[in-house]
């Protein structure tokens, strides 16, 4: 068994929640993971965090996404942990490399898809252009509220499982 699952298996509840709550923003989702131990392997800590999030009700999918800085900035309109912002800017590199002109453009991307959904966008940013991110936004402004919720908790469900392996260091 993977050593930091092992300890995290004997936590008390409470520093168990803490621990994994860097990987996902939702203190429901935390709670509940947490309430699973014991999980004995990162393919079981995996399929019981997707399960648990597509259980989830849709406030506690926004508490996650706003737990994350917009794309291109380093601040959450909530505090969050030094975990949690330091892979936020990890996950969002190509984009703080992006020249000024798409970095304005998206800046104006994500304060329209705010005005018109209500909430941050987020998109799983690992391995993606400025560019490529600008364009999915763009793409997924023509969602209704109902799909674009959806699509944003998928892609939070990404981001949370690709934190939970780095959580794990594998």
């Amino acid at each position: 068994m993977n050593e930091i699952l092992a300890r995290w298996n004997q936590l008390p509840f409470t520093d168990a929640v803490g621990e994994v709550i860097s990987c996902c923003g939702s203190k429901s989702w935390a709670q509940l993971l947490a309430g699973r131990r014991p999980i004995t392997s990162e393919s079981s800590l995996l399929a019981a965090s997707d399960d648990i999030w597509r259980s989830l009700d849709p406030s506690d999918w926004l508490e996650a996404l706003h737990a994350h800085p917009r794309i291109g900035e380093s601040s959450t309109k909530v505090p969050v942990g030094s975990q949690s912002q330091s892979w936020s800017r990890q996950e969002q590199g190509q984009v703080r490399t992006a020249n000024e002109a798409v970095k304005t453009e998206l800046a104006g991307a994500n304060r329209a898809y705010e005005q018109r959904f209500g909430h941050i966008f987020i998109v799983c940013a690992t391995g993606k252009s400025a560019s490529e991110i600008l364009a999915i936004l763009r793409r997924r402004m023509q969602n209704d509220g109902n799909t674009e919720l959806r699509e944003a908790a998928d892609e939070q469900r990404q981001i949370t499982q690709l934190r939970l392996k780095k959580w794990l260091g594998v």
